[in-house]
């Protein structure tokens, strides 16, 4: 069977644990101790932000708390998205190589365009929009996003099958500058729903992941077979959750910094999402660079990068940072599907013009 992808259904699980399987198989796809992955996922209602997203920002905390929500950090970047019952994920881990296509932006494209296949097989008019969403008459109906770490990739979306907008709208903060590059005014005007566009004709969950399925078969030109998820998997996948992933300290550790009015703050919009660097200052002049943390809504490969590029930014003076920040990546390969190294140094430089006071440099 060419490209023969297995294909797991992982039952409902607690959304901070299905974040922590998405780790464990990446991991044991590139040891060779699990062959390419198609897996259905089931949240109950959860909220979970990117990778390098803002928590508090994001996600209406107390909401959620006192409507029984969980909040989880994924391992992948992109915005915060609201799930339960009634949507289902999907997530495909594979070598890099199975497909044919080496660049992230080429993977984004033929995944997108197998999911719309899939839900078109319903009467839907259901369109990749780039960089990566599938899109019914310019609204969302499948977020997507992943990234490469080594030769294996992760791509993992979700389709909206039935949702309640105003759960999602108070679960969530959407930033009206997001909801204004797609034309909208509100989150529900930006997503729809299945339920929505069908009625009493919505299919069931289980025939949308056969359909996706049909439509991975005849984009991607692969087939599959269906299995169980193994013990090892399993195991590796809680272990990660108790020991970090599940873990308050994980979710939490990207979050507004508690003395914030002490440092610089610039934010940069561009096409692909947002970039927000916070910057302390150091020095007898506050002319050198001390701890920088780069937030935002944005994908790029692997995710630990930007953490490298944070550090290497320690101890530099503040005049030299812009440039340094693409001298970092030009020594290193960075993946990403929505944003560039100019837009990092952007951001930093956009902090570094502001005083901690928000006025700019040079103004008494």
């Amino acid at each position: 069977m060419k490209n023969a992808f297995r294909v797991v259904d992982a039952a409902l699980r607690n959304g901070r644990f299905n974040i922590a399987l998405d780790q464990a198989m990446i991991e044991l796809h590139q040891s060779a101790r699990i062959p390419d992955t198609i897996r259905f996922i089931h949240f109950p209602p959860t909220a979970l932000v990117g990778r390098h997203q803002v928590l508090s920002r994001e996600i209406d905390l107390g909401f959620c708390a006192a409507h029984g929500i969980s909040v989880g950090r994924r391992i992948t970047g992109g915005g915060a998205i609201y799930l339960d019952e009634g949507q289902l994920g999907w997530a495909l881990v594979f070598n890099r190589a199975t497909l044919g296509l080496g660049a992230l932006g080429d993977v984004a494209r033929a995944i997108c365009e197998a999911v719309a296949a899939g839900l078109s097989r319903f009467g839907l008019d259901a369109r990749y929009r780039p960089r990566n969403d599938v899109e019914v008459d310019g609204r969302k109906i499948s977020g997507t996003g992943g990234f490469f770490d080594g030769n294996s990739l992760i791509y993992q979306g979700t389709v909206l099958v039935d949702m309640d907008p105003g759960r999602m709208m108070s679960a969530l903060q959407v930033p009206a500058a997001k909801l204004a590059r797609h034309g909208a005014s509100s989150a529900a005007q930006r997503v729809v729903t299945m339920r929505e566009l069908l009625g009493a004709a919505t299919p069931t969950i289980t025939e949308v992941q056969a359909a996706l399925l049909d439509g991975f078969r005849e984009r991607l030109r692969l087939d599959w077979y269906h299995a169980e998820l193994t013990a090892e998997e399993e195991s590796l996948a809680q272990r990660l959750h108790d020991e970090e992933i599940g873990t308050d300290a994980f979710v939490t550790e990207i979050d507004e910094p508690a003395d914030s009015t002490l440092l610089a703050t610039g934010t940069h919009v561009c096409p692909g999402g947002t970039v927000t660097a916070f910057v302390r200052l150091e020095g007898q002049a506050s002319d050198r660079v001390g701890q920088v943390l780069f937030t935002g809504d944005f994908f790029v490969a692997p995710p630990r990068i930007v953490f490298d590029l944070e550090a290497s930014l320690q101890g530099l003076d503040k005049a030299a940072a812009g440039e340094a920040v693409e001298q970092f990546f030009t020594d290193r390969e960075l993946t990403a599907l929505t944003v560039t190294p100019v837009d990092f140094r952007h951001a930093i430089e956009a902090a570094l013009r502001h005083r901690p006071d928000g006025r700019r440099e040079g103004r008494p």
